[in-house]
């Protein structure tokens, strides 16, 4: 038996058994699972499980596994909760029964976790978060084609022998963000309880594929040609929105034999045309105003923005709701070819991992805590953060706030510099460095130095409680 397979067994155990699994997934560090009945969970127990770093509770039930280790425990506890589902039928039974039990407390439970902006959080998270990988993966081999060009255009790479290697990784990188609201409107339909097929077609239309110059598709609004992607990841959200009131309004009118062909033919329609003539113009004004928002906000802020949005995201990361700027992030990426916006949130990993080394130097006699620490670090660095708040700065505590302060002053360098930009979304940390546009990735090192030392020298000075020395 694996390791894996064992933390599989000994959670879903600790989770109350595979009659309480109502869905799991997983994330880059998450193992995210949703509970019949929460009153079933032993958390302390989950807590004791060998690998686990923390957990979340939120809407759904978050276990901190750590990157990598998440997608193997992930693959065993789907092995696992099969096994348990194939319990004998008295079991079964007395699930059932415990289940029905529970319905009015899952009934309260959903009052008071589900308000609209919660629930609205977690499915634009739930929407994203399988794509994470994607981004990343093709995210860093659009740094290395970008390094690559780079050089060739500078003259230290041979033209005619790199090219061909730079097209060829623009070709992997281009499945995924050329084709990026097709997967989104997928995604967005099982969310939304609308057929996937459906939503990946309503974000295909978005890329307008066959209009040309010559035959334009107008802007009722302005008069101006449609442009391709117009309206990018927040229209096609709004559309498969809509497609999905419009199945299930469809399907209570129409007969079961002819569902097949009406039901898509005429939701596709309806859904298609508002997309064209009013979703994309609509949806377009609502980017163009938000990330010329943020652009104005960061230009005229500069220091001060930097320096707030560095302290907040932290706690972002910690409640599991920092996967809501993804869209943002597209968008900007889609207006001017990168995001403003990461680099500078990036900096409250920096402002973490300061925090963590001073906690290493002052507290180097607490075995336990620098054993954690040594596990912690190295995947910290390179930008996965929830082992380093879970596992160490949340539970000693003042390390946390100090941190907050070292990212907020790595945010407040790289807001000093102004433009430092990401040309696609990935880890930030040091694994950032391949994706800062336009060569300034000097800028992002000096704002990452800025912040392990604010989160260092803050963390040493004020954040370490004597508890936590011995």
């Amino acid at each position: 038996m694996s390791k894996h397979h064992q933390t599989a067994k000994e959670l879903l155990q600790a989770l109350g058994g595979s009659s309480n699994i109502a869905n799991y997934t997983h994330c880059m560090t998450r193992l995210r699972v949703t509970p019949v009945n929460h009153n079933r969970i032993d958390e302390a127990s989950i807590k004791q499980v060998k690998g686990v770093v923390g957990v979340v509770d939120d809407d759904t039930y978050q276990i901190i596994l750590g990157p990598g280790v998440v997608t193997k425990v992930a693959e065993q506890f789907g092995i696992v909760l099969q096994e348990g589902s194939a319990a004998p039928s008295h079991e079964k039974a007395s699930s059932e029964d415990l289940t029905s039990k529970g319905a009015d407390m899952k009934s309260e439970l959903k009052k008071k976790n589900n308000t609209p902006f919660k629930n609205f959080l977690r499915k634009v998270g739930s929407i994203f978060i399988p794509l994470i990988p994607a981004f990343v993966g093709a995210g860093l081999i659009a740094g290395v084609a970008s390094i690559l060009a780079n050089s060739i255009t500078a003259g230290d790479l041979d033209k005619d022998t790199w090219q061909q290697y730079v097209t060829i990784l623009n070709v992997i990188k281009n499945a995924i963000f050329s084709y990026l609201v097709i997967y989104v409107g997928i995604n967005a339909a099982k969310e939304f309880g609308a057929t996937p097929a459906l939503g990946g077609v309503i974000g295909g239309i978005t890329l307008l594929t066959g209009v040309t110059e010559e035959f334009p598709i107008m802007n009722i609004f302005t008069n101006q040609p449609l442009t391709a992607g117009q309206g990018g990841v927040i229209g096609v959200l709004i559309a498969v929105w809509l497609l999905s009131f419009l199945e299930k309004f469809l399907r209570r009118f129409i007969p079961d034999a002819i569902d097949i062909i009406v039901t898509p033919t005429v939701a596709l329609l309806i859904v298609g045309l508002l997309t064209i003539f009013f979703i994309m113009p609509f949806a377009g004004l609502i980017s163009s105003n938000l990330i010329g928002g943020i652009d104005w906000t960061l230009e005229r802020g500069g220091v001060f923005a930097g320096f707030v949005l560095g302290v907040a995201f932290l706690p972002l990361v910690m409640l599991g709701l920092h996967q809501v700027l993804i869209p943002i992030h597209i968008e900007m990426i889609n207006t001017a070819g990168m995001t403003i916006l990461l680099p500078i949130l990036a900096m409250s990993g920096a402002g973490q991992v300061g925090a963590t080394l001073a906690l290493w130097v002052r507290c180097r006699k607490n075995k336990s805590l620098v054993a954690i620490i040594k596990g912690a670090l190295p995947v910290g660095i390179l930008g996965i953060g929830e082992p380093l708040i879970y596992g160490v700065i949340l539970p000693v505590g003042r390390p946390f706030i100090t941190a907050c302060i070292g990212g907020g002053i790595g945010g407040a360098v790289i807001g000093m510099f102004g433009n430092v930009g990401s040309i696609a979304i990935g880890p930030s940390g040091l694994a950032l460095i391949p994706l800062i546009a336009h060569g300034l990735w000097v800028k992002y090192i000096i704002g990452l130095l800025a912040g392990y030392a604010g989160g260092f020298i803050c963390t040493y000075l004020f954040g370490i409680p004597k508890e936590a020395i011995t």
